[in-house]
């Protein structure tokens, strides 16, 4: 008898030793598209002012990352997801994978850039989506840059594009989306099925078409012309080794060739986080957040009060006139213009 007492005694000193020590800080799950970058003293910071450990999921490009949030809305891999854009947001929205915030800091985002008015999905940063080039390639060639997307169809532009699946890849449905508003529908299949007749090459990712195929970022691939952003510019001037004075891509900023691509955040539906999850999204729209951005994934701000570095105004580019379409229309078409699209370039 005396000895179950001891060990009685012995088990309720251990489970009064457990809820008295220290727990590990709580974790914040964030799911993200694989271009995601933030530096780390901010993240550092904000767990420190929270008391939480944040733990980022990169889940391939925009398009995969937002299937898998989908299928797994009953059981979410994450507390927030960042990286849906203008031309998925419909499908975020109908899934239903999102809670409403109404951010205090939305005040300082311009109307242009909300564009849920249920304030499920927030505005975070910008790009515009644009045809991108080997500058030193087409000089070598002799050959000009080609000034609208019609040029494409060219012969002499046989076999020089590389391009991404709108199915699978945000910055390709943006560039599908650009075709769409300066052809209609079904001009733009025309078009597509033009630049397949003219030796078009599709890949999955944005990383493959740039870091694979484009001529100019990794001196191997056998296109020198990729869809990308108006920004990658600026990317291959900081981050060219050994430094250069110039960069060596540049953008096709015609009239109508690009296309604005927003990118939002949202609370996850089911989330045990809410609070920690309001406070990363308000860190996201915040000054110090926003600021970060351009030199981490050369994007802009979406709050007009963050300052750009020297840097980033000096070689990134913005479209003036960048192709739009009624985010309405693109809701009801989406998929019908990535299936009409697949029909007609890859099979």
């Amino acid at each position: 008898m005396k000895r179950l007492s001891t060990l009685l005694f012995f088990v309720f000193s251990l489970c009064l030793l457990s809820a008295c020590s220290p727990r590990g800080p709580v974790t914040l799950s964030v799911m993200t598209h694989d271009s995601f970058a933030v530096s780390e003293q901010l993240i550092a910071a904000f767990e420190q002012a929270h008391q939480v450990e944040v733990v980022f999921l990169a889940s391939g490009d925009a398009g995969t990352a937002l299937n898998k949030a989908i299928l797994s809305r009953n059981a979410p891999l994450a507390d927030v997801f960042y990286g849906v854009d203008n031309t998925f947001l419909s499908r975020a929205l109908e899934a239903g994978i999102f809670e409403p915030y109404d951010s205090p800091l939305l005040a300082q985002v311009p109307a242009e850039f909300q564009l849920d008015p249920d304030h499920a999905a927030l505005p975070v940063d910008y790009g515009d989506v644009c045809l991108n080039y080997d500058k030193a390639w087409f000089a070598q060639q002799g050959l000009p840059v080609p000034a609208a997307l019609e040029d494409l169809l060219q012969p002499e532009y046989n076999g020089l594009l590389v391009t991404e699946n709108p199915a699978t890849s945000s910055t390709g449905l943006a560039f599908l989306l650009a075709t769409v508003a300066k052809f209609g529908d079904p001009g733009y299949l025309d078009f597509w099925a033009g630049l397949r007749a003219n030796g078009l090459t599709v890949v999955d990712d944005w990383s493959t078409a740039y870091y694979t195929s484009f001529s100019a970022s990794s001196g191997r691939g056998a296109q020198p012309l990729v869809v990308s952003y108006a920004s990658s510019p600026a990317a291959e001037v900081i981050y060219a080794d050994p430094p250069v004075d110039e960069a060596p891509t540049a953008s096709v900023l015609a009239s109508g060739t690009c296309f604005r691509q927003i990118e939002f955040v949202g609370i996850l539906a089911g989330t045990s986080q809410r609070r920690l999850a309001e406070e990363f999204v308000d860190f996201m729209l915040g000054i110090q957040f926003q600021q970060d951005m351009p030199l981490q994934m050369f994007v802009y701000p979406v709050n007009p009060q963050a300052a750009l570095p020297p840097e980033f105004v000096q070689w990134a580019q913005v479209a003036v006139q960048p192709a739009s379409l009624d985010p309405a229309l693109v809701a009801e078409h989406r998929d019908q213009w990535i299936a009409a699209w697949t029909e007609t370039v890859i099979r």
